[in-house]
C-alpha cells in the first residue's frame, strides 16, 4: 500500500472552509516549516480560494502552491492595516517567493535638538526619541556632514554635546573660526541664540528665501551704519546658505516635499532609484536592488518595494512613481495612517514632477547597466578561477584568510568573502586569537585556530547539503585562499582532516613571489605541484586583490585592537578598583606607572584604599 501524495492545492483547500471574508494576512509554510510566502487580502476566503485552482496561474505561483504544507492567518480590521502588516512580515521573515527589499539601510537626518536650553545641531539615525526638529532623510552621511558644516557657518549653532557645553569656561575653537556663537560662555544671549535656531529651522523647512532676504536686509543696514565687521559676518552667512542650496544636482521649484521612485528592469534584475526632495532641495538618492522573480512586472515589484520601504520610515506628503500601482488608493490610505498626514501617491504626466521621475528612471537604468556590466566581469573572473584552478564550476563563495600581530601581541585572524557580486563586506569576520598554547608569532598555530573555529561552527549551524538560493551568498565556501605556502597549507590540511567536513572545499595557498614581487606568486594545491599563473592574467590580478583586501582587513582590525589595548589602564585589571578609587590613585601618584612603583605604605595612605586593597595593588604590580 502506498501513501497518497499530498499536493499543496489540496492542503490549501482544507483551510478555505473555515476562512472569514474579512481583510487579513496569510502565511504559507513549506515542509521544513519555513515561510515561503506572505500575502494580504481584502477578502481572505476569496483570495486563498484562488490558490486551489493553480492551472491558470503562472509558474512562480504554481511552484509556491506546490511547496505549501501549512498556512496561518491574521485577521485585520481594514485592508490598509493588512498591507502594513504584510510589509512588516515580509521584511522580518524574508519569504523566498516574495519581493524582498535588500540593503535596507537607515538614512540619516539632521536634528535640531531642543531638549537643552541652547538647541544643538547634529546628525541623527534611528528612532525619534529626542525632542526637536528632524529634517531628512539624506541619502548619505557625507551629505549630512557637509550640510551641517555649512549650517554652522550660516547660523552659528552649537554641535557639541551637553556635557562639553556645561564644562566650558571660555569659547572653544569653533567660535574662533566663526562656526559657533558660543552660548555656553554667554558670548551670545539665549534669546539671540534662539533667533538663530528659528532661522535655521525655517531654512531647513523650505523658507529659505525669507531667511536670506532677512539676512541681506540686516547686512545692508550694517553696511550703511559703517559696521563693516557685522556686515562681513552676515555676508559669510549668506554665502554658507547659498552653498547648502547648491549641493543638490537637481533643483525642485514646485516640489516642496516628495520621495521619487523609479524602477528599471533588465536581464531578470531590478533596480529602484529613490530620490529625496525636502524644502525644495534634492537631499540625495540611493539605488536599491530588490530580489524578485523575473516574471513579475515593474509595477508589481515597485508596489511591494514601497510597502516595505515605508515599514519603518515616515512617508512624505508626496510620493512620485515611474509606474502606476494596482491599488493606489489603498497605498495612500495605509501610508497616510502611518504618517499622520495625507500622503498622495501619483504617476505624474507632465511638468516638473514628470521630469524628476524621468531623471530618477534614467539613474535606475544607468545603475542597472553598471551592475550588469560589473556582474559580467565578475562572472568571467569566477569562470577563470574555475578553469585555472581546476574546479568543476565557477565558485559562488570565495573566502580568504590572513593573520596580523606584532611579535605575537594583539593577534587577530581575518576572513574576507567574495562572490558573484564582488566583495561581500557584510560577510567579513574577525577572530581574536584565544589559545594560550600558541607561541607568540606562530602563524601556523593562529591559522589552525581560526579555521577550526570557522568550520566547526559552520558545520554545526548550516546544512551542507542545502540548495543555495540563486542570487544569494551561500554559507559554505567553494574555495578558500590561505596567505602562505606549503607549510601553511599543510597546517590547513591537518585541521580539515581532523574536522571531517561534510562538504568538499578547495584550499589554495598563495606564497609570495621572490623578493615579495607581486606577479610571481606560487600557488599550492593538494595533488598539484606548485605553479604560477600567467603574467598579466586577469585572474592573477583578481586573486592578488583578494589577498591584499584580506591583508588590509587583518591589519586594520589588528591596529584597532592595539589602540584599544593602548588606552586600557592597568588599574582596570585589579578587582576592587572602581572609578572613584582609580581617580584617587591617579590624583595622588599622577599615572598608573607611578602607582605600579609605589611603596605599600604610600598606597595605604590614599583615601579610600584599605590596607587589604593596598596589598592587592602592590602584589599585582610586583608579582607576589
Amino acid at each position: 500500500m502506498t501513501d497518497t501524495p499530498v499536493h499543496g492545492a489540496d492542503i490549501i483547500r482544507g483551510f478555505v472552509k473555515t476562512l472569514p471574508t474579512s481583510p487579513g494576512v496569510y502565511r504559507m509554510f513549506d515542509e521544513a516549516g519555513e515561510v515561503v510566502y506572505v500575502g494580504k487580502a481584502r477578502n481572505l476566503k476569496a483570495r486563498v480560494t484562488n490558490y486551489t485552482r493553480p492551472e491558470g496561474l503562472d509558474i512562480r505561483i504554481r511552484r509556491m502552491i506546490e511547496a505549501t504544507r501549512n498556512m496561518e492567518f491574521v485577521r485585520t480590521e481594514t485592508e490598509a492595516e493588512a498591507l502594513l502588516l504584510e510589509a512588516n512580515l515580509i521584511k522580518r521573515l524574508k519569504p523566498r517567493f516574495n519581493v524582498l527589499l535588500r540593503d535596507d539601510k537607515s538614512f540619516p537626518y539632521i536634528l535640531i535638538a531642543t531638549e537643552h536650553e541652547a538647541a544643538e545641531l547634529r546628525k541623527h539615525r534611528g528612532a525619534r526619541r529626542t525632542r526637536g526638529h528632524y529634517f531628512g532623510p539624506f541619502a548619505s552621511a557625507l551629505a549630512v556632514k557637509r550640510t551641517i558644516t555649512a549650517l554652522q557657518r550660516a547660523f552659528l549653532l552649537r554641535t557639541c554635546s551637553d556635557s562639553f557645553y556645561r564644562g566650558r569656561t571660555r569659547p572653544c575653537m569653533l567660535h574662533q573660526i566663526k562656526r559657533c556663537s558660543a552660548p555656553c560662555t554667554g558670548e551670545i544671549s539665549l534669546a539671540d541664540y534662539n533667533v538663530l535656531v528659528e532661522e535655521a529651522r525655517q531654512f531647513l523647512s523650505g523658507k529659505s528665501k525669507v531667511v536670506q532676504d532677512h539676512l541681506a536686509e540686516d547686512m545692508n543696514k550694517a553696511a550703511e551704519a559703517l559696521d563693516f565687521e557685522r556686515a562681513a559676518l552676515l555676508r559669510d552667512r549668506l554665502s554658507a546658505l547659498a552653498l547648502v542650496q547648491s549641493q543638490g544636482d537637481v533643483a525642485a521649484k514646485t516640489v516642496e516635499e516628495a520621495d521619487v521612485f523609479a524602477i528599471g528592469h533588465e536581464a531578470g534584475q531590478f533596480c529602484v532609484q529613490v530620490f529625496f526632495f525636502r524644502a525644495y532641495q534634492n537631499w540625495g538618492n540611493h539605488a536599491f536592488r530588490p530580489r524578485a522573480d523575473a516574471s513579475l512586472t515593474d509595477a508589481e515589484v515597485l508596489e511591494a518595494f514601497i510597502g516595505q520601504f515605508y515599514e519603518d520610515r515616515t512617508p512624505p506628503r508626496q510620493i512620485l512613481l515611474s509606474h502606476p500601482l494596482s491599488e493606489t488608493e489603498l497605498m495612500e490610505e495605509a501610508l497616510s495612517g502611518k504618517a499622520g498626514h495625507k500622503v498622495s501617491v501619483q504617476v505624474p504626466q507632465r511638468g516638473e514632477k514628470k521630469d524628476l521621475v524621468q531623471h530618477a528612471l534614467n539613474n535606475a537604468r544607468e545603475a542597472l547597466g553598471r551592475q550588469l556590466a560589473e556582474g559580467a566581469t565578475q562572472k568571467a573572473l569566477l569562470e577563470g578561477v574555475a578553469t585555472l584552478f581546476g574546479l568543476d564550476e565557477p565558485p559562488r563563495r570565495i573566502e580568504v584568510y590572513d593573520n596580523s600581530h606584532i611579535s605575537g601581541t594583539n593577534a587577530v585572524g581575518a576572513m574576507i568573502v567574495a562572490g558573484e557580486e564582488g566583495l561581500s563586506k557584510k560577510h567579513y569576520r574577525t577572530y581574536n586569537i584565544r589559545s594560550t598554547d600558541i607561541t607568540p608569532g606562530d602563524d601556523f598555530g593562529m591559522m589552525r585556530e581560526v579555521l577550526t573555529r570557522r568550520f566547526t561552527r559552520l558545520a554545526n549551524e548550516s546544512d551542507p547539503m542545502a540548495d543555495d538560493e540563486e542570487g544569494t551568498m551561500p554559507d559554505w565556501p567553494d574555495v578558500v585562499f590561505i596567505d602562505g605556502g606549503a607549510g601553511q597549507l599543510n597546517a590547513v590540511r591537518e585541521v580539515i582532516s581532523g574536522l571531517n567536513l561534510p562538504r568538499e572545499v578547495t584550499f589554495i595557498g598563495i606564497a609570495k613571489g621572490e623578493e615579495r614581487d607581486a606577479g610571481r606568486e606560487k600557488f599550492h594545491m593538494e595533488g598539484r605541484e606548485p605553479f604560477m599563473l600567467p603574467h598579466r592574467d586577469p585572474v592573477l590580478y583578481y586573486v592578488q586583490r583578494l589577498r591584499d583586501e584580506a591583508h588590509r582587513f587583518a591589519i586594520g582590525t589588528h591596529r584597532a585592537k592595539r589602540q584599544k589595548a593602548a588606552i586600557t589602564n592597568p588599574l582596570d585589571e585589579i578587582e576592587g578598583i572602581g572609578p572613584t578609587r582609580k581617580r584617587a590613585l591617579l590624583q595622588r601618584f599622577g599615572s598608573a606607572k607611578a602607582v605600579s612603583r609605589a611603596a605599600l605604605a604610600d598606597l595605604q595612605s590614599v583615601p579610600g584604599v584599605s590596607s587589604a586593597l593596598a596589598q592587592q595593588i602592590y602584589d599585582h604590580f610586583n608579582g607576589s
